[in-house]
């Protein structure tokens, strides 16, 4: 066997000690978790956004509410988050208004109840499973340096017994170890990254939400005059 393969990644990982494969292996289970929500994640956030668009084209484009909410009912899966969350709204909105002894204001805020309420359901559908991406990339770093760390401990005291350690003595277990930090690394940096975009994505969307209720309180309470 060559000096290169004794120091290629699969030698030195079958020859790590089983501290250190244990913690490899975790690292690889998390990086595929993470790339398995990154996917998911990243086509559920997409898909919302079109949608989101597609309704606020519908939307303001001046047609008749009654129609619309009929419409939005008989298709919820597939009118996204914010057609569901105008669905809520209207729907209480048309209940409390059939009712006499309601006041304006009281309506307005029974419409904007529902709707606050469905927000945060599908903003907590859409934030689901992100936590795991952040909790991911803080902390498979560490896990990579205690592999690391104990790695150079073993390869230390494999020294301990030789009488003089050269560097080629020297090299495969150091390097064995740094693998660890390495796969670290590699099942963080998407993490972060895919988390801090998704993030961003979620606010900007929380955004819209929140003003289409403002906005759609406005159009309801002009109906009530």
């Amino acid at each position: 066997m060559t000096g290169n393969d004794d120091l290629s990644i699969l030698s030195l990982i079958a020859h790590a000690s089983v501290v250190v494969q244990l913690v490899l292996l975790l690292l690889v289970v998390v990086s595929l978790a993470s790339w398995y929500w990154i996917f998911r994640k990243g086509l559920a956030i997409r898909a919302a956004r079109a949608r989101t668009i597609d309704f606020e084209r519908e939307f303001w484009s001046g047609g008749d509410l009654g129609a619309m909410y009929r419409n939005v009912a008989a298709d919820r899966d597939g009118v996204g988050p914010l057609g569901r969350i105008f669905e809520a709204g209207y729907r209480e909105f048309a209940k409390l208004r059939g009712q006499n002894n309601l006041d304006a204001s009281d309506i307005i805020d029974g419409a904007r109840r529902a709707m606050r309420a469905t927000y945060q359901r599908e903003l907590d559908d859409l934030e689901a499973h992100t936590a795991f991406l952040a909790s991911a990339g803080s902390v498979s770093p560490y896990v990579g340096l205690f592999g690391t760390v104990w790695g150079i401990m073993h390869a230390f005291k494999g020294l301990g017994d030789v009488g003089s350690a050269t560097l080629s003595q020297v090299a495969p277990g150091i390097a064995e170890a740094l693998v660890a930090t390495a796969i670290g690394l590699f099942a963080a940096i998407p993490a972060v990254v895919a988390y801090n975009r998704f993030a961003y994505d979620i606010d900007r969307l929380a955004t819209r939400f929140e003003s289409f209720q403002e906005e759609f309180s406005n159009i309801l309470q002009r109906q009530l005059k």
